[in-house]
């Protein structure tokens, strides 16, 4: 693929999506497309496959244009969209054989090529289940399979792993790395840097300029000696952090188990007396470096929030907690106690019952058996009084896709009883605090990703919630939104908000206080993060990441359950 000063402007929009972009894709690599969330990688892809019209400029696959000969792109193309583009109400074999049918795969082809699909991702006995029924892993794999119906030349994968646990990540970039073997060139569009470190080639977009185009390693590389961990830190650390991100030469900074992460803008050392040594550089440090570092200072939405008095009891209670759909166990005796000020985490792959435990810690779902608390009240005598002082993010963008920005914000600040000049206030923050300003009369159906994941957090925490539920808040936005949401989360906890979270992201998991492993509906595993990488040490690997934990974890409880069987 050949792209020649491609330009792309949409009417209304005071900038263009796409400014001068030339960048060549050669065949039979795996291309990154990385860059921060409005800066154009979703726009150049549906250019890529001949679903958009240039303003200026011209892309090439194999010397053919993507517009005056879109019908041999279309062809040699296969395309897996960013939103989950297949039909929920069809099943898995009722969407193979549609797909098979518009790309004229037929008889004894069509068979061949469903049955292969089908073993490669790992469907083959899930055909009969509909499409809205599938885990996001099984979600995704089902996508890629629809996408390979005819095998392309080229396959664009618009962020294909977003909302997928690290285990079909795995699974993913196994398929296709296969793919890449056979001669099939590849576009992944990802929020995910440690897979564009994998990449052959990135392309790096920022607000539609391409700022670098090359070899991930070479970007990385030029970020040796800036990158450290602060370690042995007695104290609070969260606290630390803020510290150490007022100082001039402190780019970025993230918490890591126990210890802190720091890329310094110069090579040199902190002012801040702190334990350093030298870690070694990722291709995030080199992103967040391009980009000029990440924005600094105290969360405004941690200022808003009042000090969570002291509260005789516990935030958050479950009491084996079982939930049943017919004779399916989605949540099997599942208990928590969770202190005032902790941030919780919730780890485990799709479909092992995270959301449906979320939804009954909130008071959204009634369980079948066991008891659920949030400040001492009872979700199922009081759900109402326990809402309250609840703040929920959910896992599917849940807010009103019709309404704008501005109305959205009005309904939420309604439903949480703000009135008069209180509401106005409360929007009005809202809006400065989440850089919502520029989007209020955008339906927030069209939002990029990031805004409508800021305009959720927002409507989460227009009242000032106690307790704060966060179902994969960052799923699929650039590092920089999630040290934005992180930088958040740690002022509300310095207030004393408990926050109870889910994530895919493990690097994220890495700020929580303590994690919960949860699988088959079951908690498997529950301690801090360095513990549970303690626990998987081994002199062949003695830094795990919490990825190692994630995966060795639940291979191990399988392997187990089949010797109990």
């Amino acid at each position: 693929m050949e792209i020649k000063e491609l330009s792309k402007v949409f009417p209304k929009e005071e900038n263009p999506a796409l400014k001068n972009i030339n960048a060549v894709i050669p065949k039979g690599q795996i291309v990154g497309l990385v860059g921060p969330d409005g800066a154009g990688k979703t726009t150049l892809m549906r250019l890529m496959a001949g679903l958009l019209i240039p303003t200026e400029g011209s892309i090439t696959v194999q010397g053919h244009d993507t517009i005056k000969e879109a019908e041999f792109i279309h062809y040699v193309t296969g395309y897996m969209p960013q939103k989950f583009g297949l039909y929920e109400d069809l099943t898995v074999q009722q969407n193979l054989n549609l797909y098979a049918s518009l790309r004229n795969v037929i008889g004894e082809e069509k068979m061949q090529a469903c049955e292969k699909l089908l073993h490669f991702t790992s469907l083959a006995e899930f055909t009969d289940r509909l499409a809205r029924n599938l885990s996001g892993g099984m979600k995704q794999k089902l996508g890629l399979a629809c996408s390979l119906i005819k095998k392309p030349e080229l396959l664009l994968l618009d962020e294909p792993s977003v909302g997928v646990d690290p285990i079909s990540r795995r699974e993913l970039w196994k398929m296709v790395e296969q793919l890449v073997k056979e001669g099939i060139s590849v576009v992944w569009s990802t929020a995910y840097l440690d897979e564009a470190e994998r990449c052959n080639n990135v392309l790096l977009l920022n607000k539609g300029e391409l700022l670098y185009n090359g070899d991930p390693k070479e970007l990385t590389e030029k970020m040796s000696g800036k990158t450290f961990e602060v370690i042995g830190i007695e104290g609070d650390r969260r606290k630390l952090l803020f510290e150490l991100l007022k100082e001039e030469n402190v780019m970025d900074g993230v918490i890591h188990g126990r210890d802190l992460r720091i890329v310094l803008k110069e090579k040199g050392k902190v002012e801040k007396d702190v334990q350093i040594k030298a870690a070694p550089p990722r291709f995030e440090d080199a992103f967040i470096n391009i980009l000029q570092g990440v924005p600094k200072g105290e969360s405004k939405l941690a200022e808003r929030a009042p000090l969570v008095e002291n509260e005789s009891s516990m935030p958050i209670v479950a009491d084996n907690l079982t939930k049943k759909f017919g004779n399916f166990t989605a949540v099997d005796s599942i208990s928590l106690n969770i202190q005032k000020g902790e941030i919780f985490g919730l780890l485990g792959p799709n479909g092992a019952g995270k959301t449906t435990t979320f939804k009954m810690l909130c008071g959204l779902l009634k369980p079948t058996a066991g008891k659920a608390s949030v400040n001492g009240v009872d979700l199922q005598k009081a759900p109402g009084v326990a809402r309250a002082n609840i703040g929920y993010m959910a896992q599917k963008f849940s807010l009103y896709g019709n309404l704008n920005v501005e109305q959205n914000l009005n309904f939420f600040a309604g439903i949480y009883n703000l009135e008069k000049e209180e509401k106005k206030q409360a929007i009005e923050e809202m809006i400065e605090i989440f850089y919502l300003k520029d989007y209020l009369h955008h339906p927030s159906e069209s939002l990029p990703l990031g805004y409508k994941q800021r305009l959720s957090l927002a409507c989460a925490n227009m009242h000032h919630p106690k307790v704060l539920f966060l179902d994969e808040p960052t799923s699929g936005v650039d590092p920089v939104t999630r040290r934005e949401f992180w930088n958040h989360i740690n002022g509300l906890v310095a207030k004393k908000v408990t926050i109870m979270i889910t994530t895919h992201f493990m690097e994220e998991a890495e700020y929580c206080d303590r994690i919960a492993l949860v699988y088959r509906g079951k908690i498997i595993k529950i301690d801090t993060p360095n513990a549970l990488k303690d626990q998987v040490k081994t002199s062949d690997n003695p830094n795990p990441t919490l990825e190692d934990v994630f995966v060795q974890m639940i291979e191990e409880y399988d392997e187990n359950s089949k010797k109990v069987s």
